[in-house]
């Protein structure tokens, strides 16, 4: 097993990075998405400071994380919500774990006090993580939204920063 490292999340990551989200959207579990956005879409919506990848030393992207602002109001100017995916080959390794504690790290270091989660509640391993992670679970939004033709449950999580008042 070779080691894992991350670093900041580059346009010249872009074809990697969505591929291994179109992984994610394609096992049906981790997003109402269908489709992978382009990389200009994406990388408007996600916040550059907080969006990491994960490499092996051959620098082939493991994993990704990315969080974009919930909202344009003052009010809310310390809470995101993100998103983590992991190359199914990559996963057992750690890297999601990893990969959230620099999200948590970034966001604290700049005054950033809450991180939202939604994840569908048959997720499980994504749910434990983000459990282990500091994450509580908020409540269950149910049938938020159709999703194959299937009404889905997304299950709302968040982490409150200790560190930031």
């Amino acid at each position: 097993m070779t080691a894992i490292h991350i670093g900041a999340m580059l346009p010249e990551h872009a074809e990697q990075v969505l591929a291994i989200y179109q992984a994610g959207i394609d096992e049906g579990d981790a997003t109402f998405e269908t489709t992978a956005p382009g990389w200009s879409a994406f990388d408007a919506a996600k916040l550059a400071e907080h969006r990491f990848v994960a490499f092996d030393e051959d620098k082939t992207v493991r994993g990704w994380i990315a969080a974009g602002a919930v909202s344009d109001r003052c009010a809310y100017a310390g809470v995101v919500e993100h998103s983590v995916y992991v190359h199914p080959a990559a996963r057992g390794r750690g890297v999601a774990r990893t990969l959230l504690r620099t999200l948590i790290a970034s966001t604290e270091a700049t005054g950033i006090w809450t991180i939202q989660a939604g994840i569908f509640p048959e997720n499980t391993a994504s749910l434990a993580l983000h459990q282990r992670a500091g994450f509580r679970v908020i409540g269950t939004r149910e049938r938020l939204g159709r999703h194959h033709g299937i009404w889905r449950d997304v299950t709302l999580l968040e982490r409150r920063s200790a560190l930031v008042e």
